[in-house]
């Protein structure tokens, strides 16, 4: 049904498709400005509506960058708060978003701000924080900004070329400004992947002489854990049937790893950043144990029993790791 919908919703695909064309060639142009800060930064983005590991990949740039002053600077997407929001300790999920909030519980020592206007939200960070650098999540359509770097995400299983633009496809931005990338990530690709199959891919996007294609794979965590202190093997869920609660754009990469397990479980799915109800969360509260994802943990914490999530990061070749962190800290 979802896919009749969007087929027939094609017509608006194209208005939207318009207007994205004219909002870049007015950027293009320079009658939209894009701004220039003197504090270096990284953009890490995508051209889809979600799915393509953008937290995992600003989690993994912040590894990268551990011995300096960072700060990330989000949009803070179904947040209650407004305007610029500097996280503190009392700041809570419903104050920053779910996923700024997850990072923020993660690094601590990292200055995490949220704000719709990213100029304004880097001016406050330059003035509040003096960071050394700062990482823009989820920026890449944000051109009034101009990054210093910029990291853009697609995936193995619907690369962008491949895409159509919004209601019909995922696409929120035109596949020609992958060409603002400095470095191409595709994510989710399957575990030895042979280089055939990355040089294919390599041909399918096309990257200009200045940029890099990379190859990510998603590795899930041994353990599951409650939070706190508590882990638990994920071997010992063989033992039990549980619940899989999951609200973000593309649970299927963790359903299949789960299933290839050959884990019991019912999957409870949810849309993006769902901010989970009374009602639903009685739907599964009483299943015994509760898996979720880190990102809907960060919701759901407090609210059910028995509540534990498997961590998630991207994992790259040796070579392509290294490229990644000569990069990015040459940006120092």
């Amino acid at each position: 049904m979802l896919q009749l919908l969007r087929k027939i919703a094609f017509p608006i695909s194209l208005v939207y498709a318009a207007v994205v064309y004219l909002r870049n060639f007015l950027f293009d142009m320079g009658i939209l400005s894009s701004k220039s800060y003197r504090t270096p930064t990284i953009c890490v983005g995508n051209l889809s509506v979600g799915g393509t590991g953008k937290t995992p990949m600003t989690e993994y740039v912040l590894r990268l960058l551990s011995n300096h002053r960072v700060a990330v600077l989000s949009r803070g997407y179904k947040r209650k708060s407004t305007g610029f929001h500097l996280a503190g300790p009392k700041s809570t999920v419903l104050d920053l978003g779910d996923e700024p909030y997850q990072i923020h519980q993660k690094f601590p020592e990292v200055a995490i701000a949220v704000d719709a206007d990213r100029r304004n939200g880097i001016e406050q960070l330059e003035r509040l924080v003096q960071p050394e650098i700062i990482v823009l999540d989820d920026a890449f359509q944000h051109r009034k900004v101009q990054p210093t770097f910029s990291i853009l995400l697609t995936t193995y299983q619907q690369p962008y070329v491949d895409d159509w633009y919004l209601p019909t496809g995922n696409l929120r931005d035109g596949k020609k400004e992958a060409k603002r990338a400095d470095v191409i990530v595709v994510t989710k690709c399957p575990d030895g992947m042979a280089n055939s199959d990355k040089n294919r891919l390599i041909a399918k996007l096309n990257p200009k002489g200045h940029q890099k294609v990379l190859f990510a794979t998603f590795k899930y965590r041994d353990f599951v854990f409650d939070g706190r202190e508590g882990r638990i093997p994920l071997s010992r869920l063989k033992k039990e049937k549980f619940a899989l609660v999951t609200g973000i754009a593309s649970p299927g990469p963790l359903v299949q790893f789960l299933r290839a397990l050959g884990l019991d479980f019912e999957h409870f799915e949810f849309g993006d950043h769902h901010h989970f109800t009374d009602k639903e969360i009685e739907r599964f509260s009483n299943r015994g144990l509760i898996l979720t994802t880190e990102k809907d943990f960060v919701r759901l914490q407090g609210k059910v029993e028995n509540l534990f999530y498997l961590g998630v990061a991207h994992s790259f070749s040796a070579e392509d790791e290294a490229f990644l962190t000569d990069a990015v800290r040459a940006l120092l």
